[in-house]
């Protein structure tokens, strides 16, 4: 495989703060654009860093940046889902011109092993309805609809986020 992963650098927080809020914009995942409340958080890589474990997919020979995920665990200032033995992995984001090389899929496999690591029963993500893209990879890694851990992040809003889990 051409793609390392690895924790992110002090160096790079800023920069995958905005390779993240940018791929969010660009795949049109916000809902209010430009103004969405959420595009502080996706640019806000060292709080997420400081309050999960931030990981990212970078080239084997260039050492670039090509994608990054949040992991985090019951408790954790990032765990939206996760409940006691659960862990989840949020905002999962690769360069538009780095897809289908195996970044996200290689993102995903390290949470999951970073979750065996510490002992976790399962792993629990939300998703944009959306996101079919993202729902084939995680069928394929082994996750399945959990419709009955669906939330909505605004209050007043038609946004439904699916929940996915897969056991460890």
């Amino acid at each position: 495989m051409d793609i390392t992963i690895r924790r992110a650098r002090d160096a790079e927080l800023d920069g995958i703060g905005e390779l993240t809020a940018r791929v969010y914009l660009g795949d049109g995942l916000l809902d209010f654009g430009d103004s969405d409340p959420y595009l502080a958080t996706l640019r806000d890589a060292r709080r997420r860093a400081a309050g999960a474990e931030l990981l990212v997919a970078a080239d084997a020979a260039s050492d670039e940046v090509l994608g990054a995920v949040a992991f985090a665990v019951y408790g954790g200032a990032y765990a939206e889902l996760a409940r006691p033995g659960e862990g989840e992995f949020r905002m999962l984001a690769v360069r538009p011109e780095s897809r289908r090389r195996g970044a996200a899929e290689a993102l995903v496999r390290a949470c999951l092993d970073r979750g065996r690591a510490l002992g976790l029963r399962r792993i629990v993500i939300s998703s944009q309805q959306s996101m079919t893209a993202a729902h084939r990879l995680y069928e394929r890694l082994g996750f399945t609809r959990a419709p009955e851990r669906d939330w909505a992040p605004l209050p007043d809003t038609d946004i439904t986020l699916w929940a996915f889990t897969v056991e460890l």
